[in-house]
Order: structure tokens, then sequence, then C-alpha cells
């Protein structure tokens, strides 16, 4: 599991708060991990003070309007505002549903993992603030299969809350239940969008759905459900307990609050929590910077099918809006370091045939046009061009966004048509003069090396 890097002092902490940077990392199995422990050292820290107050104070209504006046976005990469998500399946007949989406599709991003990892209480209490809010009666912590690390200490973690009376019956002397589990799933990268992940919990091909409706409408078996990213429910504790105007404070007013940003280079790799709107500049300086020598040639925000970015965009904003209009997205919270070492081309080939090989294939655009979008960045990197092949980028990814079901669709192009945008003189040294000036790609790169 990656660190945790050290922030600015004055830096808030929000789904950190709990946890302490210069800690070593949590024993790896539940079974060196007293739960219970555990438990009462975060409750004496203010963990589930949050849903306290909730039940006792604010009631569903009052909760989703304080979360709803934090101007909370969802953290699962869309930036969807929680209250209004949280509203919606509020006022749908009941059964109810809350899951928290803890998958972490992202094989770039490891920050659901650490969160999940490092404070399990804040998720736990949060995806219970939201089943209380929307006055729900069954809460799913939804994490990776092959994790059992991960699996078997949120079960631990899960015994000790229903032993502590945070999760079952009449919670807090209420009238309100709730059934809170763990639910391992298999699946692959798409898992990580709302429609995918439902269908996985059903038991069905994990494939994106048409909305509306949406799944605050008709979800989990037909249930009215809301699915939040496991860092925008650690978030919500810290709001009912200090106020949506304290979460307001923090961060950019379109994007207020922290986000966790993974930070990977030729320095290391490792997770910060930042406030929304921290210049990308100043996440290269949290992730280490770039080895001596070597002069930064691109950033990769937003995992997969994230965008390129040139050194001369290091001042934008890290907020959803910011890097929408330059041609990233938050995503799961990467941000890949990419030095004069590598290949820009090369680069965006991989990325591209990766989300072509981790398209679900219910739509011809997508599993038809990435593929090809793929196989025409394999003929540029190996000195195969044609005369038309950069036009025929454009026009795919343009019918392959246009055509879009599910944001995998939406964003899998980002990564080539940056890469056009941004670095058409490397694209240009490849088509045009059969090299490759990082020396990366094959032939190219033989074929250079050979004539020196």
């Amino acid at each position: 599991m990656p660190t945790f890097l050290k922030t600015p002092t004055d830096w808030p902490r929000v789904v950190l708060e709990r946890v302490d940077a210069s800690a070593p990392a949590p024993p790896a199995k539940a079974t060196a991990w007293d739960a219970d422990a555990a438990l009462a050292d975060a409750q004496a820290k203010g963990a589930f003070d949050g849903l306290h107050r909730a039940i006792r104070d604010l009631g569903g209504t009052g909760t989703i309007a304080a979360v709803a006046a934090s101007g909370l976005r969802g953290r699962g990469g869309a930036g969807f505002p929680t209250g209004e998500k949280w509203r919606a399946a509020a006022s749908r007949p009941s059964p109810r549903v809350a899951i928290a989406n803890g998958y972490g599709a992202d094989p770039a991003s490891g920050t659901d993992h650490a969160l999940l990892m490092a404070d399990p209480w804040a998720v736990i209490e949060g995806v219970l603030l939201a089943a209380y809010a929307i006055d729900a009666n069954e809460a799913i912590l939804a994490v990776r299969g092959e994790q059992t690390e991960l699996v078997e200490r949120l079960e631990a973690a899960v015994a000790a809350v229903y032993a502590a009376g945070l999760a079952g019956d009449e919670i807090d002397r209420s009238d309100w239940s709730v059934e809170l589990s763990v639910r391992p799933v298999q699946g692959a990268y798409m898992l990580g969008e709302e429609t995918v992940l439902i269908k996985a919990l059903e038991g069905k091909r994990g494939q994106p759905e048409q909305r509306p409706p949406y799944p605050a409408e008709d979800g989990l078996f037909g249930w009215p459900t809301v699915v939040n990213n496991v860092q925008t429910l650690a978030a919500v504790p810290w709001i009912i307990r200090n106020g949506a105007a304290a979460y307001t404070a923090i961060g950019t007013k379109g994007s207020p609050g922290t986000v966790l940003v993974q930070v990977r280079g030729p320095q290391g790799d490792g997770i910060a929590e930042v406030p929304t709107g921290t210049p990308l500049r100043q996440l290269i300086e949290l992730g280490g910077g770039l080895a001596d020598g070597h002069p930064l040639k691109a950033l990769l925000v937003g995992g997969p099918s994230g965008g390129l970015l040139p050194p001369d965009l290091l001042d934008t904003p890290y907020e959803f809006d910011a890097l929408r209009a330059v041609g990233a997205h938050l995503g799961s919270g990467s941000v890949v370091i990419a030095d004069d070492r590598a290949c820009v081309v090369d680069l965006a080939r991989i990325l591209t045939r990766f989300c072509a090989d981790e398209a679900c294939g219910k739509t011809i655009p997508c599993r038809i046009g990435l593929r090809r979008m793929s196989e025409i960045a394999d003929r540029i990197a190996t000195g195969r061009p044609r005369a038309n092949d950069v036009t025929l980028l454009e026009d795919l990814a343009h019918d392959v966004t246009a055509s879009g079901l599910c944001d995998h669709e939406r964003l899998a192009t980002l990564s080539l048509s940056a890469g056009m945008r941004y670095f058409r003189s490397e694209l240009d040294e490849h088509l045009l003069r059969s090299s490759c000036p990082a020396g990366v790609c094959q032939p190219l790169a033989v074929a250079a090396a050979a004539a020196t």
C-alpha cells in the first residue's frame, strides 16, 4: 500500500483527520488488528459523533440539507452533488439502499483502498449517515473480492460496529434500524461506474444501464439506491460534526472540500489529502518532484481515461471544472508524472489499449471505436502510419464520446485527444520523420539507434 505524504500543517484534514501520516502502514491482516479497541480509539477522536447528531438533532431531512449546503460533490470522478442524489432517493418509495463503492477500479490509484485500511470507521459512519438520511434499512460496503486482507478488516470492523450498537435495530434509541454488510465483488475496471456495480451486486453481467432512470430512482433490485464513492462518504461525518459552512470554507467555491490524490513519479509514489483547487505544480512537489536532470514532459491526470497535460498547464487547479476545461478530469485521484524519458505517443496508445480491453462491449462505438483507435495508435508508434490516421483518430474520438452510454466511453479517448492537442510536435515526429524523440517506440527507436 502506498504511503501517506506529509502535507503543509495549515492544510485542513477531513477524510484523513484521524490518520497519522508519519505512522507506519496498518497491519495487513485483520487477525493482527483489534477492531473493538480500534473502534473505541476512533470514538474517542470523534468517530460516530456525526451519526449521533444526525439521529438526535437533524433527522433525515436535516442531514440531507446539511450535505447539500456543504456543496459536497462525488469523489468517484463524476462530481455529482451528493445532497441532490440523496434527496432524489429519499423522495422515492421504500425500501431504499445505500452503497459505498470501495471497489477502486483504477489500477493507477490506491486511494480508496488506503482510506479503507487506514480509517474504515470514517467510511462506515458515512454510509450509515447516507442510509439514515434517505431512510434506508440496508447499507452495503462493496469492495474488491481479491483484496482479502481488506475484506477481513472490514468484516471485523462491521462486527465491532454491531457490538457497539451502531448498526442493527433501533440505533441510538430511535425507530431506525439498518443492516450493514460487506459485499466482496468480482469484476473489472468498469465496476467503478455505479450502474455496473449494482449489476455486479445483483449477480448479473457488469454492463452500464441507460439513464434515466437513475439508481436513486431504480437501483439495486429495483429499489431506490444511492451509490457513493468511499471518499465522498468519509467526508460526511466531518460535515455533520463541523457544519456545512466549515466545509465550504475549504477548497474552491464550485468544488469545496478536500480530495485524496495519489502522485506517482520518478521520485516515488504516495497519497495526500489536498484542498480542491491546489495547483498541479504543488502536487508534483508533494510527490517529490522530478529526477535530477530530467525535465517534466507531461502529467497524466485522471487515470487510464485521463488527459495528458503539458508543463505550461501546471498552474491548473486540481478540481472538477478546471480540469475538464483543459481536457482532463479528477477521476479516481491519480496524477502520474512523466519526464523526458517518456514518449507521449507510446503512453497514449497504452492507455487507449487498456480502455479498449476494459470496455464491457455493450455499445458498438465503444466496443469497436476504441479498438480501432488503439490499432491506429499502434501503427503510429511502430512506424507504420497511414496518411489519414490523425483524421481517423479525431473522427473516432468524436463518435465514441458523442454516443457514450457511460463515462468510460465519454472519457476513454482523452489521452489520445489531449496528446494530439498538446503534443502535436512529438506526434509529427512519429508521423512525418519515423522518429521517436524519447527513443522509446519500436522499431522507431531501433532505427534511430542504428543511424547513430
